[in-house]
């Protein structure tokens, strides 16, 4: 007696295999785009310095471009996780600027300790150094130059502003790729014993 082909074990067997596919060229493409982004920061590292923007900013930040600040006065100060220039972990000290009597205002990384309580004896001026990533103002200016009590900050490079670096992309995609050829031959070699009559294991 012939078997036919089971209808509902294929049909998920095909979505998830379907979509284990979509997720390995998804990884694919954030490969792609994170190898432009990476580019895209370390032409800007090489650009002429800029004034540092602080009118509202509505397109791509210039991130890992050099650029100057003026901050009129300090209105708040913040510590984060950060490393030095000789890259031990310590605190970065982060201190929120206005610019003017309005704006989005300007945050400046200023410098780096051990202590996270560490007193910040700066009181604004001219700042000049790296505008990177920031979670709470979207960009942040990290100072080329410490205060006194404080260690300069590590000047971040490009790779450790992508969440995920294209070749760890890549792995992932191939991860995924070989779920679903798995899935395929484990569904293969189940369907090869139906066909030819013999019933699975949990079938006996």
């Amino acid at each position: 007696m012939t078997r036919r082909l089971p209808v509902l074990p294929t049909i998920v067997v095909a979505a998830a295999v379907a979509l284990l596919i979509a997720l390995g060229m998804w990884q694919l493409r954030r490969a792609h785009e994170n190898e432009q982004l990476l580019a895209q920061y370390k032409a800007a590292a090489k650009l002429p310095p800029i004034a540092y923007p602080v009118a509202p900013f509505t397109g791509p930040l210039p991130l890992f471009r050099w650029a100057t600040a003026y901050c009129q006065r300090v209105v708040g100060e913040r510590a984060a996780g950060g490393r030095n220039r000789a890259g031990d972990v310590g605190w970065a000290h982060i201190v929120d600027c206005a610019t003017g009597a309005e704006g989005p205002g300007l945050s400046v990384e200023i410098g780096w300790s051990r202590n996270p309580e560490a007193k910040v004896n700066w009181r604004g001026g001219l700042v000049s150094g790296v505008i990177v990533p920031d979670r709470l103002r979207r960009m942040r200016l990290v100072a080329a130059s410490a205060p006194s009590g404080l260690e300069p900050a590590g000047l971040p490079s490009a790779e450790t502003a992508v969440p995920v670096t294209p070749g760890r992309n890549r792995m992932y995609a191939l991860q995924w790729f070989s779920f679903a050829a798995i899935a395929l031959i484990i569904y293969g070699l189940a369907l090869r014993k139906r066909l030819k009559g013999v019933p699975p294991k949990n079938e006996r």
